[in-house]
């Protein structure tokens, strides 16, 4: 037999290249590599339907007999189905084109099987259907074999919702017998709608009892027929919830594991009256954008200019685990409780090459047709450089609507704003009483204890309200400011902000300023921890600030409590800080803008501003608590995680304990319940390494465009803004006052101990990481984040000159270049260009 010819087992059909196995015979491949119940096979290689005439070729019949007589399958009936090359793909499904056959007994009835199969792919449907996809080139066929399942019942199902695109539903259809009455349209059986609950848990939302009256069955001759359906059976529904929630978790697991960051699959399955098997799986095609009414006509545009400062590297599993929902949920508090029209089921946040991004389309919408927004200037609260969405002029209803809305939200947004203050205190004292916990050796025991700290992610609505919506007073606040000084808004926000009440971020800084100069004056500086005294107080400050780290919102990154010697190696540098020169910047910041503002604002607008600029530093003070609150929740769910890890490892599950954060909790817990094998475990990790790899070497844009199906909109040009050039760079006014010094670049907070006091940050992205950095710098520079980021709040408490949201400046400056940052202007200008040494 020539080579590429033989005959493929299953367990090589994942590693066979796709022109050879097709579509579905890859991914079943794969999904029994990850441990899925699919049953055995072997393929016929596509060559062979090109080497065909009408017959089937001579050389191939006795391979095949070989083979059934080797597998024991002579007198056991087969389910023979097609794998066409390009078949059961994201943008061509060739769903109900090709044939199958079913019941197929011995070899004679196998040759003669295939080769009708092989027929299907010269139908003048397939030949119409390629046309029209535009699909060129000579067809091919590998061919599928495997044994019929006994199905006392199957069917088909979607892990999403098909017509509407919506992710947190799933359909399975289901009937007794065969599925092929299904699949072939003869039979409507029972449909069953599940939504996502937390914890990537799915529930049933719906039965839709559906006509049962014949089943499809063998034949005794071989193929299949027709039979009535018992009279009881036929009346009652096919499965009961619990066996539903079982088939849909197991369809959700085959989902992830092929694809977990767009899991949205066609399956076929079927029910042997003990356990479920997979017999089919193939991306929903061209599955809808599910997004808002007035949106449907335009593209979807997804930005990194908000989640780049937090998150500016890819993800890995568990870190989107986290983040896939919780997004929306910081995002549609402020929307609910104003009375505004939410989309069910919206999502807002996606993974384009492993990196996190936000529908900013959707945002924007949100925002102007619940408040009446500009998208323009939702953008700069936001940050990035997105497009704005179109939007047309408001009716006098519109106008209306949206007062009503505002009124609803300022009546109801302080009682939220209290319940949230309360679930911040709960969630940090839930983490402390967890921090230390030991790992239990029952999963139900586990399982308990997680849902007991992912408690607050479900109920805690106050608290996700204090993150996502602390931007409305601020708003508020600069519009006021706005109407008596056009274009300078943001600058004179930022002085009225300044050496306020401090945030929980900026008392960690000074926390770790006053640890500084303590270990400044212990007997060896360079060895602090061997005064008792400061070890005492780092003792404390670990206590309080130890959940931190370094990009934080990656739970696979390590916390302060961790790795203390990152805080220690800053505190040389940080001595040098002169606390009280900071806190005059912060006074004469707010005493130079009040003193303009009595100067030329009216009396009546003075006493609004005064309460609005409390209410926006109490507001902005609540997001960092809450967000302190959301990392402390996470950092004791990281060491939880770690434990897991650990253990499994220790089983021969993962090779290494870090393996876990490569997983998804809901796949941790399959696998502990025996549902998933420890070399399934394994391969899923091994895979998902070898992509994540690849995400890291890529460059994302700032911000993308998909049409409604989710193709390109724009060229990659469009997306990605270019260096800047010249020697003046405008950005957002985020800090206050000008400072200029020389450029230090660092690309991450653990480099630095290279900035010197007085120094230009110029980073990357910052998060509260970085806050210590912002103590010694003489201004900062980000290449990402808008008004509401981190680095701006910060930033504006320590009455830091700071601009923001100036891509590509890391590449136009150079260590030790002098420059000028204009924080009341939102530009930076190059004064003279050096080389530090």
């Amino acid at each position: 037999m020539n080579a590429g010819c033989e005959l493929i087992a299953a367990a090589a059909a994942a590693d066979a290249a796709p022109e050879a196995v097709g579509g579905k015979g890859r991914q079943l491949g794969l999904l029994r590599r990850y441990g899925l119940p699919v049953p055995d096979f072997f393929v016929i290689p596509a060559v062979w339907s090109e080497q065909r005439r009408q017959d089937m070729p001579a050389e191939l019949v006795t391979p095949l007999r070989h083979e059934l007589l080797a597998r024991g399958w002579n007198d056991r009936p087969l389910a023979v189905r097609s794998s066409a090359v390009g078949e059961d793909a994201a943008n061509a499904s060739f769903a109900g084109i090709f044939l199958s056959r079913l019941n197929v007994l011995g070899a004679d009835a196998l040759a003669e099987a295939v080769a009708e199969v092989w027929t299907s792919l010269d139908t003048p449907t397939a030949a119409a259907y390629r046309e029209r996809l535009g699909i060129g080139g000579e067809p091919a066929m590998a061919v599928l074999v495997m044994p019929l399942l006994t199905a006392v019942a199957s069917g088909i199902a979607f892990t999403c919702d098909p017509v509407s695109g919506r992710e947190d539903r799933m359909l399975v259809h289901a009937n007794r017998g065969l599925g092929e009455s299904l699949v072939g349209g003869e039979a409507v059986g029972d449909e069953i709608v599940f939504a996502e609950d937390t914890g990537d848990t799915w529930r049933v939302l719906e039965f839709r009892p559906g006509a049962k009256a014949t089943m499809s069955v063998p034949s005794p001759a071989g193929g299949t027929r027709r039979v009535p359906v018992p009279v009881a059976q036929a009346a009652a529904p096919v499965f009961d919830t619990t066996q539903a929630e079982a088939l849909a978790s197991l369809l959700r697991d085959a989902a992830l594991a092929l694809d977990f960051v767009a899991p949205f699959f066609d399956l076929e399955w079927v029910w042997d009256g003990q356990q479920f098997w997979l017999t089919q799986i193939r991306p929903v095609t061209r599955r809808p954008h599910y997004t808002y009414a007035g949106l449907r006509s335009q593209p979807a545009i997804w930005t990194r200019g908000n989640t780049c400062e937090v998150m500016p590297a890819p993800l890995q599993p568990m870190d989107w685990n986290f983040s896939r929902r919780g997004c929306n949920d910081l995002l549609e508090q402020g929307w609910k409780i104003a009375g505004c029209p939410i989309l069910p089921g919206a999502q807002r946040a996606g993974l384009f090459d492993g990196y996190l991004y936000l529908e900013a389309s959707i945002m924007q919408w949100e925002a102007w047709d619940g408040m009446g927004i500009l998208p323009e200037h939702f953008n700069a609260l936001m940050g990035g450089h997105q497009p704005a969405i179109a939007t047309v002029p408001p009716t006098w209803r519109d106008r209306w609507r949206r007062f009503g809305n505002m009124l609803r939200y300022l009546r109801r947004a302080p009682a939220l704003a209290r319940r949230g203050d309360a679930e911040v205190a709960a969630a940090r004292a839930l983490a402390r009483e967890l921090r230390d916990v030991p790992l239990p050796r029952s999963p139900d025991d586990i399982g308990r204890l997680l849902r007991r700290l992912f408690k607050p992610v479900r109920e805690f609505h106050g608290m996700f309200f204090l993150q996502g919506s602390g931007g409305g007073s601020l708003s508020l606040l600069l519009d006021t400011l706005g109407r008596v000084f056009p274009g300078e808004s943001e600058a004179l926000g930022s002085a009225l902000l300044a050496g306020g009440e401090p945030s929980v971020t900026a008392a960690q800084g000074y926390a770790l300023l006053d640890l500084a100069h303590r270990a400044r004056r212990t007997a060896d500086p360079a060895c602090p921890l061997h005064d008792p005294d400061f070890a005492a107080a780092f003792a404390v400050f670990l206590e309080e600030y130890g959940h931190r780290g370094h990009y934080e919102t990656y739970v696979r990154n390590p916390r302060w409590s961790e790795e203390p010697e990152c805080l220690l190696a800053q505190l040389p540098a940080l001595a040098e800080v002169d606390a009280a020169a900071l806190r005059a910047r912060q006074q004469t910041a707010a005493r130079t803008a009040w003193a303009r503002i009595r100067r030329e604002m009216p009396f009546w607008r003075r006493f609004l501003l005064r309460a609005q600029v409390r209410a926006a530093n109490r507001d902005c003070n609540r997001r960092e608590a809450a967000r302190s609150a959301m990392i402390a929740l996470l950092a004791t769910a990281r060491r939880l995680w770690l434990l897991i890890g650990e253990r499994f490892a220790g089983e021969g599950a993962l090779a290494r304990t870090e393996d876990v954060f490569f997983l998804l909790p809901a796949e941790l817990e399959r696998y502990a319940n025996g549902l998933i094998p420890a070399a399934g475990l394994r391969t899923r990790v091994a895979d998902r390494a070898q992509r994540f790899a690849t995400w890291q070497a890529a460059t994302p844009p700032e911000w993308l465009t998909l049409t409604p199906c989710g193709a390109p909109a724009l060229p990659d040009q469009a997306r990605q803004p270019a260096i800047p050039a010249g020697s003046r760079f405008r950005g957002v006014a985020t800090g206050t006052g000008v400072a200029r010094g020389k450029v230090r670049r660092l690309r991450h907070p653990a480099e630095g101990v290279a900035l010197q006091p007085g120094e230009i940050l110029v980073a990357p992205a910052t998060d509260p990481g970085w806050t210590h950095l912002f103590l010694k710098a003489g201004g900062l520079v980000v290449e990402t984040g808008g008004y509401l980021s981190h680095g701006a709040i910060v930033a504006r408490e320590f009455a830091l000159p700071a601009v923001v949201n100036l891509p590509g400046i890391l590449a136009a400056l150079q260590d030790g270049d002098e420059v000028e940052v204009d924080g009341l202007r939102g530009e930076v200008r190059r004064l003279s260009s050096g080389v530090v040494r």
